[in-house]
């Protein structure tokens, strides 16, 4: 059975930093593109950053280029997302996914659905709130 979790979310003052982890049981890790999504209220789920098998050649959306760093780590079966200067907008619940790389790229990893895309699977969130 497939299990992915999340930790490392919190509430932090604007400008401050947050390191979110992932660990994904169950599947073999160095097989799967991992992404950072998030939801905020009243919002779409947005892919925030997604991280080939190797750990290079991430895709970041705009809003957070500069400011957020994604890595992963395979032999703990662990993906990060290292978010600094952050903002009152990065305020959503943040998810993380994991793609079959047979069936994602980095880019369309982050541009999925969400739980129902194929060959894909999600954790159940981690709330990130930054005050002003």
């Amino acid at each position: 059975q497939v299990q992915v979790v999340e930790s490392g979310g919190g509430l932090v003052q604007a400008g401050g930093s947050l390191r979110l982890s992932c660990t994904a049981s169950g599947l073999t890790f160095d097989n799967y593109i991992m992404g950072w999504f998030r939801q905020a209220p009243g919002k779409e789920r947005e892919g925030v950053s997604c991280i080939s098998r190797s750990g290079g050649t991430p895709y970041q959306a705009d809003s957070v280029k500069g400011r957020f760093t994604i890595s992963r780590d395979n032999a703990k079966n662990t993906v990060y997302l290292q978010m600094n200067s952050l903002k009152p907008d990065d305020t959503a619940i943040y998810y993380c996914a994991a793609g079959d790389f047979q069936y994602y790229t980095t880019f369309d990893l982050c541009h999925a659905t969400g739980p129902s895309a194929k060959r894909t699977y999600w954790g159940q969130g981690t709330q990130v709130t930054v005050s002003s």
